[in-house]
This record gives structure tokens, sequence and C-alpha cells, in this order.
């Protein structure tokens, strides 16, 4: 049986290890934290959004950003402070302008497929994760955003994705809490919402159920390689003591922000910047704030701003881009538009308990996730995924999965024995 080095139990490395415990595998996932989906997969905007598949390369989000930048509560905020990454990365960004719409169209076919397999999971594991399949609701304010974003539905439609025009009286029909005067508004009725880290930790434990081997507080240092396949070099993640050597059949990158400095260890370029985004849960505690929180799920074009309803009692609030490096700070001025917008929109919404959060989305410049081979033998990559890691990781796993039986039941024929789960000493 081929054993599989994971690094990452987020919500990509996890339905990766899964995928591959399907497959016949057997699997080593690798956590820094005490628990899996404590980092990106921990509180995001909820969303389950083919809706959401346009890429950002294109010139508004570059006018906007620069337009924005002196505005510490900017929907997009770029720290100025020259960095050679960071520039990089947006020269990057800039010459994917060219390949916006095949991207988006890929994007948006992606999303589609990850759809049904990541639900089918759910019903097989009888994970339970706040789901409603109630669709998505975008809102636009004015005739220009409304139009633009006209433009942008086509690409989604080329990509399969059923999303239609609605005028404001049919926006109120769709969801009767909300307040404010708009334009008009898409409806994607096939989107849906959950909570992403009970389902991740569902899924975590359904692979422990199955036999994979989740080594928690540890990180990886290195990616070496071996007489017979990688060695990944791990260590004690709060005290950096050496623990051992794994060896294994192949490695798979799934590690977010972290990964391109783990790809660096093997002579891989990933070019995956960490684009800050923020959330609010806020609390309904009384029959009020219940029913004037909105069940539909909404996105705001001008505030950049996603909702998604978590059970009965819980409003999770999300939006934002934040180009700062490596900073995981919660900052006030970033957390306030997003409970003003709640108040704004949803008077009725008790706002008196809320729980801030921050995260590193993995972004690459042409907001593709990297799945695929490295160049070296037994390295694979799965991840970059952005802010559609939720929407995607079920399609990309199952990506990854057949690409490697390709690859092991190629060496088996040529007489390569594989590799048990076992230390390098």
């Amino acid at each position: 049986m081929p054993h599989v080095i994971v690094i990452g139990a987020g919500i990509t490395g996890i339905t990766t290890a899964y995928g591959l415990l399907e497959d016949g595998h057997s699997v080593t996932l690798i956590e820094r934290h005490h628990y899996p989906a404590m980092e990106t997969s921990y509180a995001n905007g909820g969303q389950l959004s083919a809706s959401n598949a346009e890429v950002w390369n294109n010139w508004s989000t570059i006018l906007k950003g620069l337009k924005w930048m002196l505005r510490p509560d900017a929907p997009l905020l770029v720290n100025p402070m020259p960095t050679l990454h960071k520039y990089a990365w947006f020269a990057e960004f800039c010459t994917n302008m060219r390949h916006h719409r095949k991207n988006t169209v890929a994007t948006t076919r992606l999303a589609i497929a990850a759809r049904e397999r990541m639900f089918d999971i759910a019903m097989r594991e009888n994970i339970q994760f706040d789901l409603e399949r109630r669709g998505i609701l975008h809102i636009y304010h004015d005739k220009k955003a409304f139009l633009s974003a006209e433009r942008g539905n086509e690409l989604l439609k080329q990509g399969g994705l059923d999303r239609h025009a609605v005028t404001p009286a049919e926006m109120r029909v769709i969801e009767p809490t909300l307040t404010g005067e708009y334009y008009g508004g898409f409806f994607t009725p096939s989107d849906s919402t959950g909570d992403i880290h009970k389902f991740t930790r569902g899924l975590a434990e359904a692979c422990v159920r199955r036999g994979a081997i989740l080594k928690v507080n540890t990180a990886v240092t290195e990616i070496g390689n071996g007489t017979d396949g990688p060695v990944v070099k791990l260590v004690d993640a709060e005290t950096q003591q050496p623990l051992e050597e794994l060896r294994a059949d192949a490695v798979i990158l799934c590690a977010g922000v972290g990964s391109r400095s783990l790809a660096a260890t093997v002579g891989d370029r990933v070019n995956i910047y960490p684009v800050k985004g923020y959330s609010i849960t806020v609390n309904l505690p009384d029959d009020g704030s219940r029913s004037a929180a909105p069940m539909v799920s909404l996105l705001d074009d001008a505030a950049k701003i996603v909702t998604s309803r978590l059970g009965v009692d819980r409003f999770r609030v999300a939006g934002t881009a934040e180009f700062n490096g490596f900073n995981r700070d919660i900052r006030a001025d970033r957390i306030a538009p997003l409970v003003r917008w709640v108040r704004r929109l949803f008077p009725g919404v008790n706002t008196s308990s809320v729980i801030q959060w921050a995260g590193l989305r993995p972004m690459t410049p042409n907001m593709m996730p990297r799945v695929g081979r490295g160049t070296r033998p037994g390295v694979y990559y799965n991840t970059g995924h952005g802010h559609l890691g939720w929407t995607l990781s079920a399609a990309t796993a199952t990506m990854l999965v057949a690409m490697l039986r390709e690859d092991l039941s190629r060496v088996a024929v040529a007489g390569f024995k594989p590799v048990e789960a076992r230390s390098a000493n």
C-alpha cells in the first residue's frame, strides 16, 4: 500500500487525505497546530460559491486598490511598504489579466464539480456543518456596478453556472430581511453555505477512522530526497526540537500560505502571497435577532462583504483583502466596517456579542490553485486556492489523487516497491 504524506490539515489537506484513503493509500497527515482547521479553515465567509469564481485579474481591481490605499477601512488595502515578494506578485498578477476570461470559466467549472463531491462526502460520513442550500444573492447599489457584474456573469454562464438577474422586488422575496435601496442583483440558486471548521474537523475524524495517522503540533522543516522516495523532516512546532524523519512514496503540500517556503526546500517556486481577510461571527441571542438575520447568503459587491447563516443562532459576516505580509493581527479599523454593515442592513440584529477573526488566504498571482507535480519526483502540490479553498477543495483533491494514482501505477509497472509508513531511522 503506497504511503503518502499530506502536509497541512486545513480544508485542502483534509479533502486530499480523504481522497487518498478512498483510493487505497496509507496516509500520514502533518499539522503544526494542536487541531486541524485552525488557520484559514477556521472562520471564513462560509460560502460555497461558484458565483464568486470570477478571478480578480483586471484593471478594476488595480484602480480600486490605488483609490483605497489611504483608507484604513477600505475593502481592499495594500501596505505600501515595499517588499520584493509583494511587488513581484503584483507584477505577475498584472501579466495574468490577459487570462481573465479563461481562468474565470475554468474556476467556475471547477467549483461546480466540487459541489456535489462535497455534499456526497458529508452525507457518507454524516458530517453536520450547518449546511444551507438556499443559494447566494449578489446585491448591487447602482447601475454601473450591476452592468459590470452582468459582463462577468456571461463568463460564469460559459462555465455552466445558472446565475440570473433579479429586480429589487425579487431580491426581497428571496431574502425578506434585506433593507436598503438597490439597483438589482444576481441570484445563484445552486450555491450554498456552511461552517468550514465543522466540516473540516468532521472530515479529519473520518480520515482517522479510515486509518490515517494525524500528527499534530508537528512542523515540517525540509523535504529531502531519499533513496526510495521523499523524506520529510519533522520538528515539534512549539519547541522546534527534532522529532523524526518520515519516508513516503509521495508528499503533497497543502500547507496554505506556508507552501511557498516549503516548496523552496525542493527547488520549486510556488508564488503564494498571504492575503488577509477578516470575519465576525455575530451570536444571535434572542428571537428578534434570529428573525432579523438573513437565511440566504449575500454578497454586497460595493462593500466586498459576504454573509452566511450558520445554524439558528450564528451569523457570519466576512470581507476585505489586506496585502500586509504574514500579519495576523486583528485590527479594530478593519472589523468596524463589518459590524457597521450589519447594523445598517439588518438593524434588528443584536451586535453586542461578536467574535472577531482574521486569516491569511493563500493566493497565487493568476488566482488559480496550484494542483500538480513538483519538479522533484514524489512531490506534489494542492495549494494556493485563495478565497475559494472552501469552494474548490473537493474538486482539486480529486484531480490530485487521480494524478498520483497514474504516477504510482507507472512506477509499480517498473517494479518499484511501495514504502511503508515508517521513520527514516
